[in-house]
């Protein structure tokens, strides 16, 4: 098919492109001056530049030419040190800082205007009256529709200093009118839980999609708030989690061991080690705990996964994590860029080592490891996952875990076969869901105003009626026809979740995926009582 090559890595490649992002928590021993005295190979390149600058015959932006010579140096070390540019910095640090400054609206640009999907509880735009299915005409009395916007660009327009205000002209379909709204800008989260509810009187679950600056706060809150309900088992669905702050997965490990426990130790250049240990502050020690894991659980994922199986806490269930055993740290380059450069590896506290084995530099070979572990079949049966004798730890209670790439669940669940179906894979990532969603709900919003989201949870059902008109819908958005026939049950899955976010949010929509999810069943076959 036309779309399998442009989609397939996107869906597949998380991990990749997202998994650099792991905070340093070591300093280095060397003062700036000691760090940054000149040499003759920095005076090499700096005398290049100027030379280029001053004497090169045509006009050259030297600045581009110092962006590729850093990668260039990078893609020299290993996988995961990068470059930010600045440009990219501050997106970066916003999505790692877990909050900016803006109006609090779930959007996207829908038929050339900025329409909102919903506006976040408690936030600014919410308060300020707008709605569901609102188009932002105008801001501060310019016009931002009927153009080509980036997601960028409208961001950057509606962001603004903490408090100040913004005048927008917002046009509402369901009542044929455009009203003006005055909107006072305030910190808007990044939230990083997707999810946190009870899936059985005694077992919550939670989902983490990253370990940003504010994960751990909103982890605890939730973790609180679950306990409160009567929790004393947990599922934490690490799932397609990159990674992030080192020191934010000590925290979330912490909360499950007991005082003293090693949760992992790190070694740099000079062979410094450091350790990390629990302290007296976790409140699940007692607690039954669940880890999900994937392909394309990452970095801090691991760290939390390696720390709870290596201290026979819980259980590890899913399929080999992606082997990312680095940490990096952020550094300044003083031009508004920067540079996450790997300082130093992590074990777990068996000793072991999770990180993939690469050759040095950013080699294609590594980022191809998903489709040859997928080839190999060891997405589908456990028996084909790859270990080394020589890479054989025991846990205190004589369990025995592996190094040398991932963490190895203790229960294996092969993938879900329909998340191999390229065509749905297709459907699911393109984003035609959401827009075919979107307009249906834009046909009569008034429908769906006084259901409760338990109700709708529990009790809507995707008609047949809209499947078809879905089929139809994408068929007309493509040249080439698509047909899912065979996965007619998992669309009305996908549309109900779809409806579920643009109405209730990520919480509500996880609730509904999770309800056929192979993982979480096997969670549940665990807990349920022996007969």
């Amino acid at each position: 098919m036309a779309f399998k090559k442009k989609y397939i890595p996107l869906i597949i490649g998380v991990a990749v492109a997202t998994g650099v992002f792991i905070g340093g928590k070591l300093n280095f021993t060397d003062n700036s001056d000691r760090l940054f005295t000149s040499n003759s190979k920095k005076d090499k390149l700096n005398r290049l530049i100027d030379y280029i600058d001053y004497e090169y015959v045509d006009d050259v932006n030297t600045d581009s030419i110092v962006d590729v010579t850093v990668n260039g140096i990078l893609d020299k070390l290993d996988p995961h040190s990068t470059y930010i540019s600045k440009r990219d910095l501050q997106r970066v640090t916003e999505n790692m800082k877990g909050d900016f400054v803006g109006i609090g609206v779930s959007f996207y640009t829908y038929k050339d205007t900025i329409t909102v999907i919903r506006p976040l509880a408690g936030g600014p735009s919410e308060k300020a009256g707008i709605k569901s299915g609102d188009r932002i005409i105008m801001a501060d009395g310019d016009s931002i529709f009927g153009r080509e916007w980036s997601n960028d660009q409208i961001i950057q327009k509606l962001k603004g200093d903490k408090n100040s205000k913004i005048s927008l002209k917002i046009y509402r379909k369901s009542e044929d009118r455009f009203i003006d709204f005055k909107v006072k800008r305030s910190s808007i989260p990044i939230t990083s839980v997707d999810a946190a509810y009870m899936l059985t009187p005694e077992l919550a679950y939670i989902k983490i999609n990253r370990f940003a600056e504010s994960t751990y706060k909103e982890f605890k809150s939730a973790l609180d708030n679950l306990q409160d309900q009567g929790a004393t088992k947990l599922v934490l669905d690490l799932r397609d989690n990159p990674g992030g702050f080192l020191a934010i997965a000590e925290q979330i490990a912490d909360e499950f061991l007991e005082d003293d426990k090693l949760i992992l130790f790190t070694k740099n250049k000079s062979g410094r080690v450091e350790k990390s240990f629990a302290t007296k502050r976790g409140d699940f020690e007692e607690g039954e705990v669940f880890i999900l894991i994937n392909e394309n659980s990452a970095s801090a994922s691991e760290i939390v996964a390696g720390a709870l199986q290596d201290n026979d806490k819980g259980t590890i269930i899913g399929r080999r994590s992606y082997g990312k055993g680095l940490v990096q740290r952020e550094m300044s380059l003083g031009d508004g860029s920067a540079v996450r450069l790997t300082v130093s590896r992590y074990y777990t506290p068996t000793g072991r080592s999770i990180q993939r084995p690469y050759d040095n530099g950013h080699n294609q070979e590594y980022y191809n490891d998903y489709y040859k572990r997928r080839s190999s079949g060891e997405f589908n049966d456990e028996i084909n996952i790859r270990v080394a004798d020589s890479l054989k730890f025991t846990t205190p209670k004589g369990k025995i875990v592996y190094g040398g790439g991932g963490i190895i669940p203790d229960i294996f669940v092969p993938i879900d076969p329909s998340t191999q179906n390229e065509t749905l894979n297709f459907i699911k990532y393109s984003g035609l869901i959401n827009y075919f969603v979107f307009e249906e709900l834009d046909k009569d919003r008034k429908n769906y105003v006084n259901v409760a989201k338990n109700d709708f949870i529990a009790n809507f059902e995707v008609s047949d009626d809209i499947v078809l008109r879905f089929q139809d819908y994408i068929n007309k958005k493509q040249r080439e026809r698509i047909t899912f026939v065979a996965y007619h049950q998992e669309m009305k899955t996908l549309i109900k979740a779809a409806l579920a976010d643009q109405l209730y949010g990520s919480n509500a929509s996880e609730e509904i995926l999770n309800a056929t999810d192979d993982m979480i069943e096997e969670v549940l076959k665990l807990v349920q009582p022996k007969k």
